[in-house]
């Protein structure tokens, strides 16, 4: 692993409902593709990110969950996210990672921004392009 110097604080945003002390780890189904059995778990230093990821991952939930954001602390080696580092943001200004370790929650975090109802929706057509665009290959 990459020896990241980023010390956080770190934060993972989901519609899991954590306690202090939970473990998030490796090996569940991605919230965005639930096809694919995660072999990392993802989070970033910025709260808004995982505002963002905790959006997206109730409006790809069944149901009305409510999207959660968590402090969170890495229990082992992390590196920078290749699916945002590599080609589209060089040197990872998103400060987003992954472990293949656990990430313990430290706390629920009430107070970070939601998204405004227009972002939301751009969200929904973007996230139902992605859909359209895996059927048509499935087909």
């Amino acid at each position: 692993m990459g020896s990241v110097m980023d010390e956080g604080p770190f934060f993972h945003g989901t519609i899991a409902d954590l306690r202090a002390g939970d473990l998030l780890s490796a090996g569940h189904r991605s919230n965005y593709r639930p096809e694919i059995v995660m072999n990392h778990v993802y989070f970033t230093a910025l709260l808004d990110g995982a505002g963002l990821a905790a959006e997206i991952a109730a409006e790809l939930a069944e149901g009305d969950p409510a999207p959660r954001v968590y402090a969170v602390e890495p229990t082992g080696d992390f590196e920078d996210d290749p699916n945002v580092t590599d080609k589209k943001f060089p040197g990872n200004p998103t400060r987003s990672y992954r472990s293949s370790a656990p990430l313990r929650v430290v706390r629920e975090v009430a107070d970070w921004t939601r998204l405004t109802p227009e972002a939301l929706q751009m969200w929904r057509e973007r996230l139902a392009a992605l859909r359209d665009e895996r059927a048509e290959i499935i087909n």
